[in-house]
């Protein structure tokens, strides 16, 4: 279900593995103890014979809160970004147009390719992070100023002229694309922003402040704009439009972003709190060509490189349920403000399954827990498939009755348990093969490929729906409706195009067939990487 997709990973919808305080702390110490002598000094004690004290978090929160802010920020372009789809479903675009739009969410699974120039080119004067967090967040609130006056005109629908769907995805792939560098100047400096001891609560700013940005720009605008939710819920007399609208919404973050970003440049110093120590914390300043160069030794590793075509395939089997079942409903007529809200009981639930799902990965194995939920959610996809038929036949006049909200949450639900089991054994074993010795740039390689993996098979979902589709026409004999003009002329003639063969279904079917294919052939193989030796996953450049 697109609903599932976006908030769980926002795909661009892709949220990062969460980290503990003690883990992410201990690692960072591990880092950074070679080269700050400070580190050596059990006392804490100057060279010059006074005390470094230790406030702990308080004397931080300010840092905490900014880094928090940076991460809110950074969410509401994205969820903005999972809001259009609905809306554009809601105006009876095409799939293929969706599949268009779907590329707006590639940024954050290739983010990797950039990384090392944000992290190798700055002003020193200005600061390494600032040097890219500055002109970003400006670029990002004049894109959303931009987008404020003419959106509305994008989305327009005007007899056989349709939303502007090529300019809109234009236009959000740089949101998503600036958001993605954004964070990459963020998480970089959220490591020289707060101490060794409370490095840890950078992990919890990020997962914290990215869910809350797109609950914002997703789950609060979708229902704020909608003028059923608002006259219902929030008004005494009904009106045609919702309380808000896209162009004020997009204004008023534009105006955060222009503002909250001046005040960052202007009163915010990096690594201010280190000015009274001898010596400042050192980050990697590895060359770019150095990195790109890791980075393809490290690809051209045999178990490497066999493991990222897995992960580059693993997730067919799984694209119709994730990229389509939500524009699905929306098209059976189910509110797009009510799919959203169905995400906030399903906070609770997103937060609790990486716990208990962890406690089954943190052993030698943590693949057989991927292999072993794998079929359970190819079944999920076919659940979908049978809710999407189901549902027209349970709308009533004056909307969907209880019982079947109850139904959607609950097949939610279900989704949940096997995505995540699948998502946490796969970061549980990157983290168990990934090389020590050369950082984060390991993971970070594996992670990318993984989100990868999900996106262009959830784009190619989306692009087949449509010609995977047969229609006839009713009323009007010898007219066809195998493209727009034929399906307009059909109407004209007094007919009707009827669905005949809905390519949902098709692909439903297919896909599953795929991914039991898969299982069957390339899990077994998967899970046989586990029991390779912890040296056949090391990259020997690096040593």
């Amino acid at each position: 279900m697109e609903l599932s997709e976006s908030i769980t990973h926002k795909n661009g919808r892709q949220r990062k593995p969460v980290v503990s305080n003690s883990d992410m702390a201990e690692r960072e110490s591990k880092l950074d103890v070679e080269d700050d002598e400070e580190a050596l000094l059990p006392s804490s004690d100057r060279a010059d014979g006074r005390t470094i004290a230790s406030h702990g978090i308080k004397g931080e929160l300010g840092n905490v809160a900014l880094l928090l802010f940076l991460y809110v920020l950074q969410g509401i372009p994205l969820g903005l970004a999972g809001s259009i789809p609905l809306i554009m479903q809601s105006k009876s675009v095409s799939y293929k147009d969706q599949a268009y739009f779907s590329f707006v969410f590639w940024p954050f699974s290739l983010k990797l390719f950039w990384a090392p120039l944000v992290d190798s080119l700055y002003l020193r004067q200005f600061g390494r992070r600032k040097s890219w967090l500055v002109p970003t967040q400006y670029l990002l609130g004049l894109f959303m100023l931009y987008l404020s006056v003419s959106v509305d005109a994008m989305l327009q629908t005007d007899g056989q002229r349709g939303p502007d769907v090529i300019t809109l995805t234009a236009v959000f792939f740089m949101l998503a694309f600036l958001a993605a560098t954004q964070d990459i100047a963020v998480d970089g400096w959220a490591l020289t922003m707060l101490s060794r001891e409370n490095v840890g609560y950078a992990s919890t700013c990020n997962s914290v402040g990215q869910t809350a940005g797109y609950f914002l720009g997703n789950v609060l605008f979708l229902a704020l704009e909608s003028a059923d939710f608002c006259n219902y819920y929030l008004r005494f007399e009904p009106q045609e439009r919702g309380i808000v609208t896209l162009s004020d919404f997009l204004f008023f973050w534009g105006i955060v972003f222009m503002v909250s970003t001046t005040l960052v440049a202007i009163l915010k110093k990096e690594n201010s709190k280190h000015h009274h120590t001898k010596k400042k914390p050192k980050e990697e300043t590895q060359s770019v060509m150095e990195t790109y160069k890791l980075l393809i030794s490290i690809i051209k590793m045999p178990n490497v490189f066999t493991f990222c075509g897995l992960l580059l395939t693993a997730k067919i089997g799984f694209s119709a349920a994730d990229a389509v079942t939500g524009l699905k409903l929306v098209e059976a007529g189910v509110p797009k403000e009510q799919l959203a809200l169905l995400a906030v009981p399903m906070v609770p639930l997103q937060i609790l399954l990486p716990v208990v799902i962890s406690k089954y990965t943190a052993g030698p194995r943590p693949l057989d827990v991927f292999y072993k939920a794998f079929p359970f959610r190819l079944l999920i996809g076919l659940e979908y498939a049978l809710l999407v038929w189901w549902t027209p036949s349970v709308r009533q006049e004056e909307g969907f009755p209880v019982y079947y909200y109850a139904v959607v949450l609950l097949s939610y639900a279900v989704h949940q348990v096997a995505l995540y089991s699948m998502y946490v054994a796969c970061m549980a074993f990157h983290a168990k093969v990934s090389d020590p010795m050369i950082g984060g740039t390991y993971m970070t390689l594996l992670n990318t490929v993984t989100n990868l993996g999900g996106n262009w098979p959830s784009t190619l979902a989306l692009w087949l729906v449509d010609p995977l589709t047969f229609k006839e026409c009713q009323g009007a004999p010898g007219q066809t409706c195998g493209s727009v003009e034929e399906a307009g002329l059909c109407v004209r003639e007094g007919g009707m195009c009827v669905t005949t063969l809905d390519g949902y279904y098709v692909e439903s079917v297919v896909c599953v067939l795929i991914g039991l294919c898969w299982w069957i052939f390339f899990g077994k193989k998967m899970k046989r990487l586990q029991e390779e030796s912890p040296s056949a996953w090391h990259c020997r450049v690096a040593k």
